[in-house]
């Protein structure tokens, strides 16, 4: 359960504003979700917090605000917000300001457990490291006791941009749009190809 609850999209719906009005929301809630991360020190996964396009949400541009300074936010194609760990921004009250194209309440922010970076070639151990870490971090996310009643996930998704080919060692996998790799094949395998870099690596679990 812990795990379709946290790896993929947690959900914070924005409230409803004027098509004029900025979205602000309080630095505090992304400070206390980074600070887990930073806590356990993961070497190869991360917690990526991005704006949905679902429903046509565009943002045109960002900001982070105190009452005394304003700094811009960094905001990707695919409308990640890069979000800085900073406990003066937490003690200031800081807030994150997101210029939206047409109406708020019809965007929402996804919460995403993902590997860091992602390439081309992952031996067996590589791989089992990233889906250890998913699994530590998403543990610390969900908190005593609901921690040590949770299943591990089922493997990793590997989230292509289009057509890819997955090599499992000498087999070839054609595949479009996402490769679920089960935690069994993982075990079994010893070398991962694919034909360009998955766009995103996360955690897969069963329902």
């Amino acid at each position: 359960m812990k795990k379709q609850l946290l790896f993929s999209c947690i959900l914070l719906g924005f409230a409803s504003a004027s098509q004029a009005a900025p979205i602000s929301l309080e630095y505090q809630g992304f400070y206390q979700r980074l600070k887990q991360v930073n806590k356990g020190n993961y070497q190869l996964v991360e917690l990526a917090f991005s704006v949905s396009k679902a429903n046509g949400c565009h943002v045109n541009s960002g900001t982070i605000t105190t009452e005394k300074d304003s700094f811009p936010l960094t905001i990707t194609k695919d409308q990640r917000l890069f979000l800085p760990y900073d406990s003066q921004l937490k003690s200031d009250r800081a807030l994150i300001n997101l210029d939206v194209q047409g109406s708020a309440d019809t965007c929402a922010i996804a919460m995403q457990v993902r590997a860091k970076n992602t390439k081309q070639e992952y031996s067996q151990s590589e791989l089992q490291q990233v889906a250890a870490e998913m699994n530590a971090l998403l543990d610390r996310m969900q908190g005593f006791p609901m921690r040590y009643f949770a299943a591990d996930i089922a493997g990793l998704n590997l989230e292509f941009d289009g057509d890819a080919t997955v090599y499992i060692d000498d087999k070839a996998i054609p595949v479009t749009g996402t490769y679920r790799l089960t935690t069994s094949e993982l075990n079994g395998l010893s070398r991962l190809k694919t034909s360009v870099p998955p766009k995103v690596i996360s955690p897969w679990t069963a329902k």
